[in-house]
């Protein structure tokens, strides 16, 4: 049993935190928001994330993970201290790194014995040294040791359990293998294979594989488009690729589009990086334009069908940006619905856990609805935008006689085009060949 601080409670801190303490550890996290953390402590869960309330719950009731706002109480007699706070994209693209500062900051100021700082934080390559740099040069007599392991985080919203828990690989970088080692420990109870590297290649081993992955998507993306003007289908395109094992079935779901915390703010920075140490990131940049793009096309896709938006009532089912996770961030749902209401159409919308962080994001216009059926009501078209599993059940003979227009695009290739078609919608996907 191992004695451990994390530093934020947001996806990746309480995520860390929770499972850690499921797995036997004591674990105190700690997050400069009061609110967030007297919420914790009440045992409301900030994010929805599944399964995680449940772990959350037994292991405060066992007193094995608790929450606090205070950095002394947080990090005394703890061996490993996890940075899990965000770093989002600043005015150029580069990694906002305020976060991560500031908790070093707090570490500096507090910290009077040897420690192992674990860095979760998606970070620009160089950043462990730095911080290795930083708390050397603030002991201020104090003589304790602070090694620095990089331990990028690979979860993905709406199954991070699964993915912490039963994870590909993890991957540990640091200039002290023995400290690289001693976090590997942590990880035993799960049986996963462990890559250990330099610090630096910790770091990039990050942003590569999130670059990559949105790069398969907007891949995708761009066949299914050839696929709309040539009469192909695209899910049976990326069938035919996927089986071919050197590039593999996951992530050749073409649709409108990726978002979220991530693959946004980690393809920019990668190119961020890239530009400032004299590379030239053109493929980075297409990945971005080509992703952009897919948004326009949904709303073009809709006005071709409508014969113009104007006055047109627009139902969006799903805001967030993937299912099982309320997450708004990026979400291709709110660049849409801004085109559309930017083109003169009326928008009514549902999301079965998103409503809440939705507001906040979309225009004041667009009404908000408890349900899908009262987003069918008098709408000239539907977009599906978020594949909840709660939209593949629908009633679609109701959904018919609600709606005053028969079109329905399918944003995420979803449906059964041709069933919705004998019932009498005039239906079109991504990529499906020719409106």
């Amino acid at each position: 049993m191992s004695q451990i601080a994390v530093i934020g409670t947001g996806y990746v801190g309480l995520v860390t935190g929770a499972c850690f303490s499921d797995l036997g550890n004591n674990v105190c996290c700690v997050d400069i928001s009061r609110e967030r953390i007297e919420q914790l402590n009440r045992g409301n869960m900030p994010i929805f994330e599944p399964g995680l309330e449940e772990i959350v719950e037994r292991s405060h009731r066992a007193g094995r993970l608790t929450f606090t706002t205070n950095y002394e109480e947080a990090l005394k007699d703890v061996e490993f201290v996890f940075i899990a706070v965000g770093t989002p994209s600043g005015d150029d693209g580069e990694a906002d790194m305020r976060y991560v500062r500031s908790a070093v900051e707090k570490i500096a100021e507090v910290i009077d014995h040897s420690i192992i700082i674990v860095d979760k934080s998606t970070v620009p390559v160089g950043t462990g040294d730095w911080i290795e740099s930083m708390l050397s040069s603030h002991q201020n007599g104090r003589s304790f040791d602070c090694k620095v392991v990089s331990n990028p985080e690979f979860l993905r919203e709406g199954s991070a359990i699964n993915d912490f828990m039963r994870p590909d690989r993890i991957v540990l970088g640091s200039k002290h293998k023995d400290a690289s080692e001693k976090v590997a420990e942590l990880y035993n109870p799960l049986k996963s294979t462990v890559l250990i590297t330099d610090i630096r290649s910790a770091e990039m081993i990050k942003y590569a594989s999130n670059a990559f992955l949105a790069t398969k998507i907007s891949f995708i993306n761009e066949i299914a488009n050839i696929c709309d003007s040539v009469g192909a289908n695209v899910i049976d395109v990326a069938k035919g690729m996927g089986l071919d094992t050197r590039i593999g079935p996951k992530f050749l779901n073409a649709g409108i589009g990726w978002g979220g915390s991530c693959f946004p703010k980690d393809v920019k920075a990668l190119a961020h990086i890239a530009s400032k140490h004299g590379t030239h990131p053109q493929l980075l940049q297409a990945v971005m334009d080509i992703n952009g793009a897919q948004r326009t096309i949904a709303v073009e896709k809709i006005a071709e069908m409508l014969e113009g938006l104007e006055d047109r009532h627009i139902g969006v089912l799903g805001l967030a940006f993937k299912p099982n996770t309320d997450d708004m961030r990026e979400s291709p749902a709110v660049e849409i619905i801004q085109q559309l209401i930017d083109r003169g159409a009326k928008v009514r919308a549902y999301d079965p856990e998103a409503m809440n962080q939705a507001r906040a994001v979309i225009p004041d216009e667009v009404v908000l609805c408890t349900d899908a059926y009262l987003v069918a009501e008098d709408a000239d078209a539907l977009l599906l935008a978020t594949e909840w599993n709660e939209f593949t059940q629908l009633d679609f003979r109701k959904i018919h006689s609600l709606m005053r227009g028969d079109f329905l695009l399918d944003g995420r290739n979803l449906w059964d085009g041709e069933h919705l078609k004998s019932l009498g919608f005039r239906y079109a996907g991504i990529g499906l060949g020719n409106l």
